[in-house]
């Protein structure tokens, strides 16, 4: 998947235009820096079988996701957020890679 694929151009565009593309640059890199955090509140919230701070982290990784464009990222938080705690961790990796895939594409188009 190219950058765009994975980061929705329009939204992202606006971003830069509301923001200014350089705060988007350090938007960015606090996203690439707090998302995995979430990731990893989710992974300790599933350990623990503690439902609602699952889905509050799950939350704000989508919130999070949506004001970048990163939609696939933000529809698997998403499903996440909605689907209660899952039986197993393997959504929560296939969330990671998705997190590092979509990160990678918001720094290069941050840079541009």
């Amino acid at each position: 998947m190219t950058s765009k694929t994975l980061i929705d151009p329009q939204t992202f565009g606006e971003l830069q235009a509301n923001a200014g593309a350089d705060f988007v640059v350090e938007l960015v890199d606090t996203f690439a820096t707090e998302a995995p955090t979430l990731v990893a509140e989710m992974r300790a919230a599933l350990a623990a079988g503690a439902a609602e701070r699952f889905r509050r982290a799950a939350h704000s990784l989508k919130s999070n996701s949506n004001t970048f464009g990163a939609g696939v990222l933000a529809e698997q938080a998403r499903a996440l957020e909605l689907g209660g705690l899952p039986a197993d961790a393997a959504p929560l990796d296939a969330l990671k890679a998705e997190l590092e895939r979509s990160v990678a594409a918001l720094r290069d188009l941050a840079r541009g």
